[in-house]
Parts: C-alpha cells; structure tokens; sequence
C-alpha cells in the first residue's frame, strides 16, 4: 500500500508529511475530579482525571520528601474495532502507566508537596493511533485543571518513518503499516526531551529527522495547550467577575 501519493505527496488521509491531525482540548469533563480533561488527536481521544494531592492512602509508600505520582491508564472496551476485552492490568496497560506516570513525574514539582499523593487516571475513549501521546497530553491538562505545580507543560507527539518519508503524528493505518516509530514527549520551554520511544532501529541521519519532526509536533501541542489554558483562566475570570 502507498502510504503517500508518489504524485501529490499527500497521505492517505490527506495530510501532508509534516502535518499533524486537528487537535482539541477540553477542562473540566469530570465534575468530582479535582482536575480533569478530554483530548483529542485526530479520531484518538482521551479524558484524564487527577485527584490530589490529597493524604497518601497506603502510608507504607509514603515519601517524605516528596509527593508519591500514581497513574491508571485503560482502554475502554468500545475504543477500537476490536471487541475482545483486555484484562485490567495486562502487560501493556502497566507498561504505559509506567511510562506516562514517569513522563508527569519530570514535570510536577513533587518536592513541594511531600506526604501527599496525586493519582493519574487515564481512559482511551476512542483509539486511532497516538494513544501515548493523546494520554500525555490529557494529564498536562488535568493536572493544570487541578492546580498541580508544575515545572513546565510536558506534551508529546509521535512520528514514524514510512515509504522513505518522515511522518508526523500517525493514525492507526500508517502506525500498523510496521514502520519504524518515535514517540517525543519534552517540556517545551525547556526545550528538554523527558520521553524518547522508538520501536525499530533507523539509520541516524533519518532517525535525528523523524526526531525533529516529533518534537516540532510537542512545540506545536504545547502552543495549543497554552491557548486553552488561557481561555480557560480567562472563563473563570469572568465567572468570578459575575
């Protein structure tokens, strides 16, 4: 299969190489979370729920010089085509968890909140590839929903390297194609990558530009970020104002 058009350039879905999918984000989906928020990558979306920083429930992991970061990621049964049902805690449900609670880790300021714990939840809604990212994503938002002190808004975007093309920000289609991806995720202002994921090997030179185009996608979505994080403080302004 041509995953892009030998003649026009474009792809399947008609984007560009180096153009991302419409992304859009939401605060404030989930009434009792203390943070929460959906968001979406193309037909990929995700809601995310933070509750915290609040007392640490098992006191055997607490930490007192910090606070203890927890994260749950899932995948609804009516995220993907396929309908059998994934066992809650199953190897790639812990690996991602894993990687997203480690990815929020870098950027919360858990030293200022030692003897607390903030907990991560994470939901696929709707999956068509760039689940990783879409989840990362979402808990920046919840986590600044939540009023979580943070160092930077980490964000993430992923790109793949298909018929001798860099691509960004792969759908379902491109993502099973078995091309090698790169999954980013950096704080923007920082400019300093917290999360580097890359599941077959490429040639250094193509491997450094598909890099590039992953973290051109993260500056992109951290702009997008700070757009609605501002129109959001600017909606409570105006409540408040009322």
């Amino acid at each position: 299969m041509e995953y892009v058009n030998p003649l026009t350039g474009f792809r399947l879905d008609g984007r560009r190489p180096n153009e991302m999918r419409q992304i859009r984000g939401e605060i404030g989906v989930v009434a009792k979370a203390d943070g929460s928020a959906l968001f979406e990558m193309g037909n990929t979306k995700v809601i995310a729920a933070v509750y915290g920083p609040r007392e640490v429930q098992n006191k055997g992991q607490q930490i007192n010089n910090r606070a203890l970061v927890r994260c749950e990621y899932s995948m609804a049964n009516f995220s993907t085509g396929d309908r059998r049902r994934r066992p809650k805690g199953d190897r790639r449900s812990t690996e991602i968890s894993l990687v997203i609670r480690q990815t929020m880790e870098a950027c919360i300021l858990t030293h200022l909140l030692p003897h607390s714990q903030i907990d991560i939840f994470v939901q696929v809604l709707q999956a068509d590839g760039g689940t990783r990212s879409a989840c990362i994503n979402a808990a920046t938002l919840a986590l600044a929903d939540a009023g979580i002190p943070m160092r930077d808004i980490v964000t993430s975007c992923s790109a793949g390297y298909l018929c001798s093309t860099p691509l960004l920000d792969l759908n379902y289609i491109e993502d099973s194609a078995g091309g090698p991806d790169v999954t980013v995720g950096m704080l923007a202002k920082m400019d300093k990558v917290t999360l580097l994921q890359m599941d077959a090997k490429l040639p250094m030179d193509i491997f450094e530009n598909v890099m590039q185009l992953a973290i051109e996608g993260c500056k992109a979505v951290a702009h997008y970020i700070r757009e609605v994080l501002l129109e959001h403080t600017k909606q409570l302004e105006c409540h408040r104002g009322a």
